[in-house]
């Protein structure tokens, strides 16, 4: 098994994002993408050399987690960049009045979450199992992912996705951020969602 970095290089040129912070953060992507693979080797050669019960196993596994979720976190964040931004679709917005109340308090709502001190990712996810959406911070790569939901909207509010641009004024960047989501993405994933909820019920 190998993973190959994707090319996001179309996104060079969004507004609100210089092309050095986003090489940066390019190569930053495909450095857990490399070791990722690295991981993966090397915890396969232990288990054929029988290493399993070495500590050196146990460290080597845990960090697979957080390279595999830094990963693919960038993958869902930079897909579902390069749109045109502007208000929340009216599709989409319906999907938050159950939860929300609207789109403008679920919009409130996942910028203040990015904004919140520390390092880290802002995700909108879609529990299939339970049927709502909510917004869920993640601290470094994996902690606080809520297990079976499905993330729709990803924010990277590293220091790394803005610093370069912002400086220390997070909240700009945020609000540059949905400037630049690709809403039909988001629509696509939503109904992705949506069908594995249908799904799952079915199958119950």
């Amino acid at each position: 098994m190998h993973y190959a970095a994707k090319d996001y290089s179309h996104l060079i040129g969004m507004e609100g994002f210089s092309e050095n912070l986003l090489r940066n953060h390019f190569t930053l992507y495909q450095g857990y993408v490399n070791n990722t693979n690295r991981l993966m080797e090397t915890l396969s050669k232990m288990l054929d050399e029988e290493k399993t019960g070495t500590p050196e196993y146990a460290e080597i596994k845990r960090r697979f987690g957080w390279e595999f979720d830094g990963m693919r976190l960038h993958e869902f964040y930079f897909e579902n960049l390069g749109g045109r931004g502007g208000d929340v679709p009216s599709s989409i917005a319906s999907r938050f009045s159950a939860d929300f109340g609207s789109a403008e308090r679920w919009l409130t709502d996942i910028k203040a979450t990015a904004a919140m001190r520390g390092i880290g990712w802002a995700v909108l996810y879609y529990d299939p199992i339970g049927k709502h959406y909510h917004n869920s911070w993640i601290n470094e790569h994996d902690v606080g992912h809520t297990p079976g939901c499905v993330p729709i909207l990803v924010l990277d509010v590293f220091e790394h996705a803005y610093m370069l641009d912002y400086g220390l004024k997070r909240p700009d960047y945020v609000a540059t951020l949905f400037k630049n989501v690709n809403w039909d993405l988001v629509g696509r994933r939503i109904n992705m969602a949506e069908e594995l909820a249908q799904q799952l019920e079915r199958a119950a």
